[in-house]
């Protein structure tokens, strides 16, 4: 299973649901809260070129926030994504 990289705050409703989908799937991910650590949400927004979270990546490719996820897996596309070695 690639590396997921999800960004997060505290009291954010999407990445809660956006975590519960991917352990749904068994996905174990990274977490990194950007209310947490001095920095982290201008590396974020660096990064992603977006200032909301969630912001998740599995491997190298950046997927979006929670709704680019679901979508993604309404389309099963997520599943081959999590499968991949």
């Amino acid at each position: 299973m690639p590396e997921i990289t999800i960004y997060t705050s505290t009291l954010c409703p999407y990445c809660t649901m956006a975590k519960r989908l991917l352990t749904a799937k068994g996905a174990s991910y990274k977490e990194l809260n950007v209310d947490s650590t001095h920095g982290l949400r201008e590396e974020m927004m660096q990064r992603t070129k977006r200032r909301t979270v969630p912001q998740i990546y599995i491997g190298k490719q950046h997927i979006g926030g929670f709704d680019d996820l679901r979508a993604l897996d309404l389309k099963k596309g997520l599943d081959p994504l999590l499968t991949r070695c």
